[in-house]
C-alpha cells in the first residue's frame, strides 16, 4: 500500500518524467475537491502533505534510493498546494500545472535549499510544498 500510494496510484513508474506524470493523479484530486468548501479544501490539502511525509520517507527505506524518481506522492502534495484556493478551470490548471513543474524542476532558492536542508520524507516532500506555495502565490497574481 506504501509504494501505490508514494507512487501515485503506479503513475511514478512512467517510463519518462516520472514526476510529471505524477501531477496529473493530483490534479484529478484537486478536481474532486474544487466544489468544496475552501476551509475544506484547505484542511484536505493539508492532510496530504501531511500524510505524505511518512509515506514518501517508508517508500524511500524500501527502494533504498534517496528520493526515488518513483516517489511522487511529494508532485501530488505539491499541485494541491498550488491549486489550493484557485478557481479549478482549464486556464488556472494548464497554468498552475507548467509553473509547479517548472518551479519542481529548477529549484529556484529557497526550494532547492530545503530539499538539501531537511531530511528523509519531509525533505522529499517540502521542496514540492515549496513550488507550490510560490505557483500558488503567482497563480493568484495572474488571476487577479
Amino acid at each position: 500500500m506504501v509504494m501505490f500510494l508514494a507512487t501515485g496510484f503506479y503513475s511514478g513508474y512512467a517510463p519518462f518524467a516520472p514526476g510529471t506524470f505524477g501531477t496529473i493523479p493530483g490534479i484529478l484530486i484537486c478536481y474532486f475537491i474544487s466544489g468544496s468548501d475552501i476551509t475544506i479544501a484547505f484542511l484536505y490539502t493539508l492532510l496530504v502533505v501531511i500524510i505524505s511525509i511518512p509515506i514518501a520517507h517508508e517508500a524511500e527505506k524500501i527502494t533504498g534510493k534517496n528520493d526515488p524518481g518513483c516517489i511522487v506522492i511529494d508532485e501530488i502534495a505539491g499541485i494541491l498546494v498550488t491549486l489550493s484556493g484557485i478557481p479549478f478551470n482549464t486556464t488556472t490548471v494548464i497554468s498552475g500545472f507548467i509553473i509547479f513543474r517548472f518551479l519542481d524542476i529548477l529549484k529556484p532558492f529557497p526550494i532547492r535549499y530545503l530539499e538539501k536542508k531537511v531530511p528523509g520524507g519531509a525533505g522529499i516532500v517540502i521542496d514540492d510544498v515549496a513550488a507550490g506555495v510560490i505557483a500558488n502565490l503567482i497563480l493568484r497574481v495572474m488571476t487577479s
